[in-house]
């Protein structure tokens, strides 16, 4: 078959008819499974390598109960690698396993391991995977400063999108926004959602080093206030789309002065109530969206 993409659901361990799949997918470059116990029967196994050679892209949600052994085999077969996402499951030592043995050149890696993922495996993607562009971390409860400070470090000049979203250790560890964000200046997407204890001044430090800031993500940021958007004002003129909804402390006023300077902001994302008449008027001759 000729297949480039295959998504999968629901796989359980002993399921027959996967050895053909696999063997038939050789062209595959896309993968993504959901909810999945394994790969099939015993037979499955060694064919579900063919499948593996040309893959660029990896999606591993909730298969907790083969995702080690999946990531084993693409760490031994898959030099194509580019992306990789896994949610909810997987292993301290699988994970790391991966991250230390893999030959691909990944350049995405977006993580929701809550108590998998720690410093180390973090040290070790920067060791391993110096090419990566964007990096995704949500609800990881275990990682600290000192793992991500070295990702800063380690991609100062390659890193263009960073995702920390629900992860205490924004909120954890002060100062730690304004290093990573004089380490890595490339920064084009920033997504800090869900951090509901993060202030103006840690965030307002952070963006004082993101000028080239094209999208940026703080919903459910509850602590911010208008003093945050005037700060996006200031130092990210280059910004194109804000998601700021469920922001308790910034206001309508905040939101009208916003739309009507940014000067190329093409989307916002904010709750309808701080949405006053002139905010409207001035989106719809900007042509910006709005989402609520």
């Amino acid at each position: 078959m000729k297949l480039q993409t295959l998504v999968l659901s629901g796989i359980r361990r002993g399921d027959c008819g996967f050895d053909w799949l696999w063997r038939s997918c050789k062209k595959l470059k896309k993968l993504q499974l959901h909810s999945c116990e394994g790969i099939g029967d015993d037979t499955s196994v060694s064919s579900f390598v063919n499948c593996l050679k040309c893959l660029q892209e990896v999606e591993l949600r909730s298969c907790r109960p083969m995702v080690n052994d999946v990531l084993s085999k693409l760490a031994e077969n898959c030099a194509s690698l580019s992306s990789l996402v896994v949610y909810d499951g997987g292993s301290r030592e699988g994970l790391l396993n991966f991250i230390t043995h893999s030959h691909c050149d990944l350049r995405k890696l977006d993580l929701r391991l809550p108590l998998d993922l720690e410093n180390n495996h973090l040290l070790a993607v920067a060791e391993n995977f110096g090419s990566l562009s964007s990096l995704r971390l949500q609800s990881c409860c275990l990682v600290t400063g000192e793992g991500l400070k070295t990702i800063g470090l380690a991609m100062s000049n390659g890193l263009e999108e960073l995702a920390l979203i629900n992860c205490d250790v924004v909120e954890r560890e002060p100062g730690l926004l304004t290093t990573l964000g004089q380490s890595l200046r490339n920064l084009r997407k920033l997504n800090l959602s869900y951090n509901e204890m993060l202030v103006d001044k840690e965030f307002i430090s952070m963006l004082a080093s993101c000028n080239c800031l094209r999208e940026l993500k703080v919903r459910g940021c509850r602590g911010l206030t208008n003093a945050s958007v005037v700060s996006m004002l200031k130092s990210c003129k280059q910004l194109e789309s804000v998601d700021i909804r469920d922001c308790r402390g910034i206001e309508a006023e905040a939101v009208e002065l916003f739309v009507l300077n940014c000067v190329g902001l093409r989307q916002i994302h904010v709750d309808e109530s701080k949405l006053s008449d002139v905010t409207r008027s001035w989106a719809s001759k900007k042509f910006v969206e709005v989402v609520v």
